[in-house]
Parts: C-alpha cells; sequence; structure tokens
C-alpha cells in the first residue's frame, strides 16, 4: 500500500519551541525541503533532504526541545550526496561542533547543532573500507 503521509521506513520526530522557525532554519542552513505541515497552528512539519525524512513537532507533555531541557538526547546522521556545503551552514550561523574530516570507516563527514540544540552529522561515503580496518565487528550480514 502506497503511504503518502510517511514515505520512510524511519521518521524520526524532533522537538523544537518553534516548528515554523526550525522549519526556516533547516531549509535555509542544511538545504531541507518542506513535504506537508499540518494545525492550525502549526504543530507538525515533516521535511525531507533527499531521502531522509524528519517530522519536526512542538513540545508536549514528555516531550522537550533540547534548548528548554538544556542538553540533548540524540544525534542524527544523514547521508547526503555533497558535504561542501559545509561552510555554507558556518555562514549561515550554525554551531559546528565537528569539523568537516573524513573517519576511519570512509566517511566525509561534519557536525553541526541547530537553532534548538539538536545535533546532527551530514555525511558523504567517501571510501570502501573494510570493517576489519577500523576494528569493527562483523555480528550479522546485511542482506
Amino acid at each position: 500500500m502506497n503511504n503518502r503521509s510517511v514515505p520512510t521506513n524511519l521518521l524520526p520526530h524532533l522537538v523544537y519551541r518553534s516548528v515554523p522557525d526550525a522549519c526556516e532554519w533547516l531549509r535555509r542552513v542544511c538545504g531541507f525541503t518542506e513535504h506537508y505541515r499540518y494545525g492550525q497552528l502549526v504543530s507538525g512539519i515533516q521535511m525531507h533532504l533527499g531521502a531522509a525524512y524528519i517530522m519536526l513537532t512542538g513540545p508536549r507533555p514528555g516531550t522537550d526541545s533540547p534548548a528548554n531541557l538544556g542538553y540533548g538526547t540524540q544525534t542524527l546522521t544523514v547521508i547526503v550526496a555533497d558535504v561542501d556545503d559545509f561552510d555554507k551552514a558556518k555562514r549561515e550561523g550554525a554551531i559546528i561542533w565537528e569539523a568537516l574530516h573524513e573517519t576511519v570507516y570512509g566517511e566525509r563527514q561534519y557536525g553541526l547543532e541547530d537553532l534548538d540544540g539538536h545535533r546532527w552529522l551530514f555525511s558523504q561515503h567517501a571510501r570502501d573500507v573494510d570493517p576489519k580496518e577500523w576494528r569493527a565487528t562483523i555480528v550479522a550480514q546485511v542482506s
């Protein structure tokens, strides 16, 4: 069955103090595109960057923004075709907590913190590295 409201297998919900402000910031700084919004007072906005989808929501009982909590609870990694827009994110005022570099497992990536304190990694595959080379243990094969 086609599901036009959730076009992905994983849809993280991120809490922001202002959903419209977060939407604008993520569009301008990170290149996300708005998919849809709902609620008379815009209680949710679904966005995507390539095949990566996220849902922006406001605080409600049991959830809050890292800006209100005073700490973050997760980091989201988005695989992108090109991480060379790193300088654009810096120019737009993003807090860069991890500079652009190549990892031991073959990814070029950088980390930024958004306007509410959510941490993001933007990653581009640079080269194929055998997991044994970076001391990873493969527990199960992905088919």
